[in-house]
């Protein structure tokens, strides 16, 4: 992801409401939303996927565990050599360990810069690490905003989509007007004005056309690829449901997809669903993909 926000504990029906962008190369391979098996995994992960790298962005288990990933801006300490970053959301979703435990892996493969929000949903523990920190940051209850440097920098586009987000959130009386606020908030093209543009080293035209929540470079050939809303909403009855959205782009609008999947869940485990698609006539996106993650009842 290149771009995310996080609301902890702002909504009693509602209690963690995740907003995110993947923005990248529209040259560069990628599937959408689905059930895939990583390397060395016993169970399949709800991920993107980078077909060229192998990799993913942002990531549920059936365990119950979530971790979305932005790369850190930082061009004059990019290496063409290092490992692929996109391996961090798979390494969290298959194993058992703490972030304590697991950061110090990931710093010590050399990857380029990054950060990691990480979730445990079952213990209901969020936390966020990065490339350098000396330990993971527990995340408390709050609005969080992630960009392409540290936890809650304030570069205009986190503070706008935060607001946004906030704004979404603290009025939401139903899921559906809430996760189309959110969509539409993940869809705002303005974009700073120079003035308040960060300066990580990339020319000032760079930095312009990266400074909005959703890109377009003026010559289309980088831009947001997928938004992704997750939803964790609390049912009396059913227990804690975790919705999850995507939505992908082209270079082109047009017609586009509608695909929603529901995974039974026993204590945050179980069996992954089949995922159905329709035409969706005037959509202007690429795909939409809903997947309704439940706890059983019972437990």
């Amino acid at each position: 992801m290149c771009i995310a926000v996080l609301a902890l504990g702002q909504h009693a029906r509602f209690p963690w409401v995740l907003a995110a962008n993947r923005d990248e190369f529209f040259d560069r391979p990628a599937a959408p939303l689905d059930w895939w098996q990583p390397p060395q995994h016993v169970q399949p992960i709800l991920a993107g996927r980078d077909l060229s790298a192998g990799g993913t962005w942002l990531g549920l288990s059936t365990q119950g565990r979530l971790a979305l990933l932005t790369n850190v801006r930082d061009p004059a300490n990019q290496r063409a050599e290092a490992p692929s970053r996109g391996r961090i959301v798979p390494d969290w979703l298959g194993t058992r360990r703490t972030l304590d435990d697991i950061h110090l892996d990931w710093q010590r493969a050399g990857h380029n810069g990054f950060n990691v929000i990480a979730a445990d949903l079952a213990e209901q523990r969020w936390g966020w690490t990065d490339s350098r920190t000396a330990a993971p940051l527990p995340l408390l209850p709050g609005l969080h905003g992630l960009s392409n440097a540290s936890l809650d920098t304030p570069w205009p586009k986190v503070v706008q989509l935060r607001d946004a987000v906030q704004e979404q959130v603290s009025s939401a009386r139903a899921l559906t007007p809430l996760v189309e606020g959110l969509f539409a908030a993940l869809t705002n093209p303005l974009r700073a004005a120079d003035h308040a543009l960060p300066d990580t080293g990339l020319p000032l035209a760079v930095e312009r056309a990266l400074s909005s929540v959703f890109i377009r470079t003026d010559d289309g050939r980088y831009g947001t690829r997928c938004s992704t809303v997750l939803v964790g909403e609390q049912d009396d009855a059913r227990g804690l449901r975790i919705h999850v959205f995507e939505r992908t782009y082209e270079i082109a609008q047009g017609d586009g997809e509608l695909a929603w999947t529901t995974l039974p869940m026993a204590g945050l485990t179980g069996q992954t669903t089949a995922i159905g698609r329709l035409p969706q006539r005037g959509l202007g996106y690429g795909t939409t993909l809903s997947s309704t993650l439940m706890k059983s009842s019972a437990d």
